[in-house]
């Protein structure tokens, strides 16, 4: 399923000398044994998911794309992050479903909240607010004024009908609004944080109401457990990439540049950010993870990975079928030059963008690549990646010796916004 390729790390990485870290930190994760670890419950997620909650979620996700124009997923970071990632990714950056779906509750940008209200004044939408707690000052305020919004379009019992609240099971100010007015209500369940979240009904919903075939999401996140639930290194790529990063941090590198080579990839770029950052960054540790999206960004930031500091390694996500194609034709003047590539995809080209780049920031550069090849992006495939990158994450933070679900240090600016709107 996942292809790692380590052929062009520059160093000769020794994945032996991590060989008995492996067994002990796998030994913890799955015994439930180290930092953090009541936040485990995704390990087996893929497995022991709620079955009951899953029907629900289909079926929610078909009234939502029968009845409404727009979905407004109201959430942040982890709540929405990965949604996106899936729902751009699948679907692409300009789908044709009948259903859109629209990013409210991650901005306090008034530029950006005004003009969501006013291009909902004109659509049937509905609202999946997504807060475990219901007082995220973001989601929050985003979810009182679409609630504002929707109430005053179609009047209260049908706004109601319309509103989607996944949250916690039991308590919180959102889970008591929800049983108050009667939200259909889904669960964030207790063992599972938020960047962690994506193959709960935090993902699950939005994902599905976009027609994704959520089960088979699932059915590849299961393969990819049954796959990485092994402490043999030399036979578990997953291990093998979090022993890699650990090596590029331990041997003067800062920085992990994500890359992809399609714009619609670029937000698991952004779920990876807040999964490794918010995971591993703490007890000033860990690598800080950016991203890019190439050719695209070749032409920015390609001048600085070639021969600038030398403070990051490159990790590619490489999909090998393009799920679009075309052919270059032939133009009989051939202003351009391009005639050499009548007949060749533009699939092909992509290709060997990807590899003229890997060559030259390898080879000439000195800037280590890792390549994480799948064969296509569908959504077993997806389900597959995402359960990959969180074990690694997990392996990678306790390689760290530190606690890679929890986030301290996001409470600080949180007090000082407080303190200074006056809430205390």
């Amino acid at each position: 399923m996942i292809k790692l390729n380590l052929g062009y790390t520059v160093d000769d990485i020794p994945l032996a000398s991590y060989k008995e870290q492996v067994k002990t930190i796998n030994e913890m994760i799955n015994k439930k044994t180290g930092l953090g670890n009541d936040f485990l419950g995704w390990t087996t997620w893929p497995e022991d998911y709620d079955k009951e909650e899953f029907l629900r979620i289909q079926e929610a996700a078909k009234e939502i794309r029968d009845n409404y124009e727009v979905l407004v997923v109201c959430g942040i970071g982890g709540s929405y992050l990965g949604a996106r990632a899936a729902i751009e990714a699948l679907n692409g950056l300009f789908p044709t479903n009948k259903l859109q779906i629209i990013y409210l509750g991650q901005t306090l940008s008034s530029n950006y909240v005004c003009q969501v209200l006013n291009y909902l004044k004109d659509k049937k939408f509905a609202i999946n607010v997504i807060s475990k707690s219901g007082t995220t000052t973001e989601t929050a305020i985003a979810f009182r004024l679409l609630k504002d919004l929707l109430i005053e379009k179609i009047g209260q019992e049908a706004a109601y009908k319309a509103i989607f609240a996944t949250t916690d099971k039991a308590r919180g100010a959102l889970k008591t609004e929800a049983d108050a007015n009667g939200y259909r209500t889904f669960c964030i369940p207790d063992d599972i944080g938020g960047r962690y979240s994506v193959l709960t009904a935090v993902g699950l919903l939005p994902i599905a109401a976009m027609g994704s075939d959520i089960q088979a999401m699932m059915n590849g996140a299961k393969q990819a457990m049954l796959d990485f639930n092994n402490d043999d290194l030399f036979n578990n790529p997953c291990y093998q990439y979090a022993c890699v990063r650990n090596y590029f941090y331990t041997h003067q590198k800062s920085v992990e540049m994500f890359v992809t080579y399609e714009p619609q990839f670029t937000q698991i770029g952004e779920w990876l950010k807040q999964l490794f950052g918010e995971s591993e960054g703490k007890d000033h540790r860990g690598l800080l993870p950016t991203s890019v999206t190439n050719s695209t960004d070749l032409h920015s930031m390609g001048q600085f990975i070639q021969e600038g500091t030398p403070l990051l390694f490159e990790t590619i996500i490489r999909v090998k079928e393009a799920n679009y194609d075309l052919v270059m034709k032939n133009d009989k003047n051939n202003l351009d030059g391009l005639n050499y590539l009548e007949g060749k995809k533009l699939s092909f080209v992509n290709e060997k963008a990807f590899e003229g780049t890997l060559k030259a920031h390898s080879e000439t550069g000195k800037v280590p690549n890792v390549v994480i090849e799948m064969e296509k992006m569908d959504e077993y495939h997806l389900g597959y990646l995402f359960y990959f990158f969180m074990r690694a994450c997990a392996m990678s933070g306790y390689l760290l010796d530190i606690n890679p679900f929890n986030q301290p240090g996001v409470e600080v600016y949180k007090k000082n916004m407080f303190k200074l709107l006056g809430k205390y």
